[in-house]
């Protein structure tokens, strides 16, 4: 019973972690949720910058975001791989965590912010700028 608490906790503090990144990245201008196979993916202006993938059963979040800048550090990280299907290549990562991990939630919410100024039309990112 101690331990399916502590799992059903630890779910919980995947689930707030999820709702947390969904939150920070729909506040940005012009973007939108979409759930393409089953996964999470917020865009901008119809380009992805963000995809979070929280496998209850499994008890794991998988997330993927594009970071020109800070991805080869990222990379370093224990939890942090190159994103499959070519994407690596193109400077997106993907963070895994399972139940009961400790989650960098500062550190990822700076990640999203990148892959959002990576994918965001130049436009949208001087009025962001702008707004500063």
């Amino acid at each position: 019973m101690n331990h399916q608490y502590n799992v059903a906790m630890s779910l919980a503090r995947l689930k707030k972690s999820v709702a947390a990144l969904r939150k920070h990245a729909l506040a940005y201008p012009e973007t939108s949720e979409d759930f393409p196979w089953g996964h999470a993916a917020y865009k901008v202006k119809g380009k992805i910058f963000l995809s979070t993938y929280l496998d209850e059963k499994e008890g794991s979040l998988d997330l993927s975001v594009k970071l020109p800048v800070s991805g080869k550090m990222a990379l370093t990280l224990p939890f942090a791989s190159p994103t499959h299907y070519g994407l690596g290549k193109h400077g997106w990562v993907t963070a895994h965590f399972n139940v009961g991990d400790e989650m960098p939630r500062d550190m990822l919410m700076e990640w999203v912010d990148e892959s959002f100024l990576a994918v965001a039309p130049k436009r949208l990112v001087a009025q962001i700028e702008d707004a500063e």
